[in-house]
């Protein structure tokens, strides 16, 4: 057995059976490892982002890690902005790099780079394997630290030598450390900020937004008269019929301000305290009232649901009986494309169980009322904020639910940051749904400009934003991937498009020309 495949033998005996690959020379061995051992999955991407952004799909369905296997220091860089989405949303990822021989990186060849120094900001834990004895428990470490609440990213370098050379066999993965429960006094200044009614908000993120969560948080806001407020980056929010229903915090921060407007006490469980998407000229950046307390519950690498649970039992909220949404759909839309039309289309047809992985950034904002009482499902958001986000992790969320429908909302200029995420739904014919908005544009940069004092800007700024000169043809390029799909020219043609999409099994992609 060589180091390569303790490697993978470890990590399949460790759970982690799921690896989103694009590998190249120095990974061959690995490669070769697999047809020795049974139990992985390996899943081929064509670009390096859409296996970093899989593994956060996969992840945020599972609540456990997938790998990745990518080459070199580029390879890295190439999966960085989506291993940055990740790490925002608390997934957990074991990433595994391949490296030049440790004898051959001396000689300075075209792809030789400090992989640990552009592993270091997108990850959590990094290590290099020094030798082939050391790979297997390198591996079950790795897996460790990718599973510490809520989710890390652990990134083992290995280099070739050390993959191609004789192991020792395989190892056990440690256990993971539980994450620190929240004390007494904690318990009893949270219960106490939150018993001042309609001042008080709790304020949640991360696994507070599971259907457990969201339930104790509905009972303690029927006990209390609090407001239950979701944050505005959120890793999964379970919702539809018969859940507790939470918006998210508004990305514009005129909106955020009204929402927040008049509390006087924040309990956070599983999320920081709200903060301005970015800097605004004469804007605040801390978006809480000047006068508003805030507590923590729970912090994000905290247990959400043990903390609201111990919060309800201190206020006796356990009986209480939440306020849940009614199954109601609304009326199938016709006509021009409104954003509330779009968000109707959507809510008409949402089958039961779907996943909704959102990167609609302007044109969706406003969707989250169209599909509070459609059956029941997920929605999926972007927290680390790099475009390129929607395609990928539709293709994890699909492997790791192959029974449910997965829908990808995206823009056209984010979509092409990712497009070979396609091809890899083609290939694993993954039931995937995918919605292009094209608006032929970086639409959400033109309100921007304003907001960050770049009044009247001049044509060359426009042309800056516009995706015009040639126009994008999204069907045309799905076809070519395997993928087949159609354009929507308005309202009526959308709905009758995603009660098809939904009515199949596997890929398809709807253009919406707007």
């Amino acid at each position: 057995m060589n180091g390569a495949e303790s490697l993978v033998r470890t990590l399949v005996k460790g759970g982690v059976d799921v690896c989103f690959a694009n590998p190249g020379t120095s990974e061959m061995h690995f490669v070769g490892a697999l047809d020795r051992v049974e139990g992985m999955r390996c899943v081929l991407g064509l670009f390096e982002g859409v296996c970093s952004g899989a593994a956060d799909g996969y992840y945020r369905m599972t609540d456990k890690p997938a790998s990745t296997l990518l080459h070199l220091g580029p390879g890295l860089a190439n999966a960085a902005a989506n291993l940055h989405n990740a790490k925002k949303a608390g997934s957990g990822i074991v990433n595994i790099v391949g490296e030049h021989a440790l004898y051959h990186i001396k000689y300075d060849t075209p792809l030789t780079a400090d992989i640990e120094g552009i592993a270091r900001p997108f990850s959590h834990w990094v290590r290099t394997s020094p030798t082939a004895k050391t790979v297997a428990t390198d591996g079950a470490a790795a897996i460790q630290a990718a599973r510490v609440a809520p989710g890390q990213i652990a990134t083992l370098i290995l280099p070739a030598d050390t993959a191609w050379t004789e192991a020792e066999g395989v190892a056990e993965t440690p256990e993971t450390p539980a994450p620190q429960k929240p004390s007494s006094e904690t318990i009893v200044a949270a219960a106490k900020a939150l018993k001042n009614g309609q001042s008080a908000m709790l304020f949640l993120g991360g696994r507070a937004l599971r259907a457990k969560g969201l339930e104790l948080a509905g009972k303690i806001a029927a006990k209390t008269g609090c407001k239950v407020q979701a944050a505005g980056g959120t890793a999964r929010i379970e919702r539809g019929a018969g859940r507790v229903p939470v918006l998210r915090l508004h990305f514009v921060v005129e909106t955020a301000l009204e929402m927040l407007k008049g509390t006087k006490h924040m309990v956070l469980c599983g999320a920081k305290a709200p903060a301005a998407f970015f800097a605004y000229p004469g804007k605040p950046s801390v978006l809480t009232p000047d006068d508003c307390e805030v507590t923590t519950l729970c912090p994000v690498e905290g247990d959400p649901i043990d903390s609201l649970e111990a919060l309800a039992a201190e206020l006796g909220a356990l009986n209480e009986k939440p306020k849940v949404a009614e199954a109601k759909r609304p009326d199938r839309p016709t006509g021009k494309f409104t954003l509330d039309g779009l968000g109707a289309a959507l809510g008409a047809t949402l089958p039961e169980g779907a996943i909704v992985v959102d990167e609609s950034v302007t044109t969706g904002r406003g969707f989250f009322p169209f599909s509070a009482g459609a059956p029941p499902h997920d929605w999926l958001n972007n927290m680390g904020g790099s475009i390129g986000f929607a395609t990928p992790v539709a293709v994890g969320a699909a492997v790791a639910c192959p029974d449910r429908k997965v829908i990808a909302m995206v823009g056209d200029g984010s979509a092409m940051y990712t497009i070979q995420s396609l091809w890899t739904m083609a290939r694993e014919n993954l039931d995937v749904c995918v919605l292009i908005f094209s608006n032929r544009s970086y639409k959400i940069l033109y309100s921007q400009l304003a907001d960050v004092g770049a009044a009247n800007p001049g044509p060359r700024a426009i042309d800056m934003l516009t995706l015009d000169r040639p126009t994008l043809d999204f069907t045309a390029m799905a076809k070519s991937m395997g993928v087949p799909g159609a354009k929507a020219l308005d309202l009526e043609e959308l709905t009758k498009q995603l009660t098809y999409a939904m009515s199949q099994k596997g890929p398809y992609l709807i253009d919406v020309v707007m």
